[in-house]
């Protein structure tokens, strides 16, 4: 019994001892190795600080890309470190890798809600992003923790005139004052320089105002950064199908609707542009087959479907406007070329066929439903031509009206007229006037000459007639008036107003006795001279009388 209690004794002791041991074998292990950890931590931090110190100054070389690189390593052997983050992201800054820097700026001050410089280059980050909101918030807090800080400042008010310029660009957008959006755009990008948004916004706005060289310069800046913009794939995209490029067009918006779901623009582009061929197409197709009404339906329904894409439009104006004028509307036709030249001023088609049927709808505009005329080259030239000749012909003597005579008088007609007004012009009866008078009477006595010597003449007359200058066409229209009275008042025998001859004065008294002349008197010399040459006359006979007062009757009946 005792023995066994002794046992029991010594077998308790001797478990408790060993447990002793192993606790106290286990203490030295974990104090060892504590000790290990923390010459271990100490070493790191040694190489942190090497390493960040290398960091600085290639930063100072501007070395950004090395600097970068360090400072990477510091923050793998010291991932808490607050000061390795914040210099780390003003490197990538410096390197324009502002959303990189963005989160190294927030996991600074997750780690130092104090940080200063953290708050700051967070609220720089996202102003650049073209996040004003977020920036307003990061300067305020730089503003609690440092009152005073100019710069904070200074950014904040850039936020707030982002936030400006944003709800403009808005208000603008909504009203299709695309320039006054442009204008805000490059405003806000100022501060803003890594927006993409702004600078999507922008170049959808220079595509709608059909400057697309600069959105498609702005749109591929972007898609180099980020190749999976699906904002940067639509506007190159609208550029390429405002520029009537419609099957690389598509490829865009599909490919932008690829990387976007949901890009609602994108997709009505994308529809508009396959809609917008169809129907092109479609008309074509009804041209080329003679269906000119079918035809001129699907370029007007084809009109209706996107009034921005210019272009494309102009084109389609320009087609509408030839159908219109193979069904004979050709004011119409002209009208399109004309809507077609106001969307593309370069539009040099629409310029030439608006030309030819301005000549067809002025020229031939009364005839071309009768007749259905073409229009001959040198019509132009020919209605010049003709304008010319009635202009002449209005400047010209009516020598009909001189004589007093309808154009459809026979020769006879003729001849009667001129006998009883070159009578009544002749110089000698007017003797007595003034010389107002005398010289008006005598201008007149030369103008009936002249008058009887076209239309006594067949071929002078009919020249005259159809409106010819007679002194361009070679023939002779030198004549004396008082050569023609002679010869056709001559009678048997002849007279003159030279030599002995009185027949002619006699005749000439015998009228002005019969026909007083109002404005006129009987110079005495006159009668002396017709008296002196009146007896010569009696003895050439008394048929010579006889005959000069028969032709005196004839005018008087006249």
């Amino acid at each position: 019994m005792f023995s066994s209690c002794f046992t029991f004794c010594f077998s308790f002791h001797f478990c408790f001892l060993a447990l002793e041991i192993v606790k106290y074998k286990k203490a030295t292990f974990y104090h060892k190795k504590m000790i290990h950890f923390g010459k271990k931590s100490c070493c790191h931090k040694m190489e942190a600080e090497v390493f960040k110190e290398q960091g600085n100054a290639y930063y100072v070389k501007k070395d950004y890309a090395e600097a970068f690189n360090f400072y990477t390593k510091a923050i793998d052997l010291c991932p808490k470190n607050v000061s390795y983050y914040g210099n780390r992201a003003a490197t990538l800054m410096m390197l324009s890798r502002y959303r990189e820097a963005l989160e190294d700026s927030q996991q600074a001050v997750r780690l130092d809600d104090t940080f200063m410089k953290g708050h700051m280059r967070e609220g720089k980050c996202h102003l650049l992003l073209g996040n004003a909101m977020a920036a307003s918030r990061c300067f305020q807090k730089v503003l609690e923790l440092e009152p005073d800080n100019s710069q904070a400042q200074q950014e904040l008010k850039n936020a707030e005139s982002i936030l400006e310029f944003e709800r403009l660009a808005e208000i603008s957008f909504e009203k299709r004052d695309f320039r006054m959006v442009v204008f805000c755009m490059d405003r806000a990008l100022e501060p803003a320089s890594a927006c993409h948004r702004f600078k999507v916004l922008k170049a959808e706005c220079l595509a709608l105002l059909g400057r697309y060289p600069e959105a498609q310069s702005v749109a591929s800046d972007i898609l180099r950064m980020d190749s999976t913009n699906g904002d940067a794939l639509y506007v190159r995209g609208l550029c390429l199908y405002y520029e009537d490029c419609i099957d690389k067009a598509v490829q865009f918006f599909v490919q932008a609707l690829r990387m976007a779901p949901d890009h609602e623009k994108a997709r009505l582009a994308c529809r508009n542009a396959k809609s917008l061929k169809a129907k092109k197409e479609d008309g074509n197709k009804a041209f080329k087959d003679g269906s000119f009404e079918q035809a001129y339906e699907l370029y007007s329904e084809a009109l209706t479907i996107d009034p921005n894409n210019i272009k494309t439009n102009a084109k389609l104006y320009c087609n509408r406007a030839t159908v219109g004028s193979k069904l004979n509307k050709l004011e119409q036709a002209i009208e399109d070329c004309t809507k077609a030249i106001k969307l593309d001023e370069t539009y040099i088609k629409a310029y030439l066929r608006r030309a030819q049927w301005y000549r067809l709808s002025e020229t031939m505009r009364r005839f071309i439903k009768q007749r259905r005329l073409k229009v001959c080259v040198h019509f132009k030239c020919n209605l010049l031509k003709n304008a010319q000749l009635e202009l002449k012909k209005s400047k010209r003597k009516d020598y009909y009206k001189v004589l007093g005579v309808d154009k459809n008088a026979t020769e006879d007609e003729i001849k009667k007229a001129y006998r009883k007004r070159a009578l009544m012009h002749h110089p000698d009866r007017h003797s007595g006037a003034s010389a107002e008078v005398q010289k008006e009477e005598e201008k007149k006595f030369k103008e009936v000459g002249e008058a009887f010597t076209v239309l006594s003449d067949p071929k002078k007359k009919s020249r005259y007639d159809s409106g010819h200058d007679l002194e361009d066409d070679d023939m002779n229209m030198d004549f004396d008036a008082n050569n023609i009275f002679k010869a056709f008042f001559g009678g048997p025998g002849g007279f003159s107003f030279e030599g002995n001859s009185c027949k002619a004065y006699l005749y000439l008294l015998i009228i002005h006795l019969l026909i007083p002349c109002s404005d006129c008197t009987v110079n005495p010399l006159f009668f002396i001279t017709v008296v002196k040459f009146g007896v010569g006359t009696i003895f050439h006979g008394f048929m010579g009388i006889i005959y000069l007062i028969k032709n005196a009757v004839q005018t008087l009946i006249l």
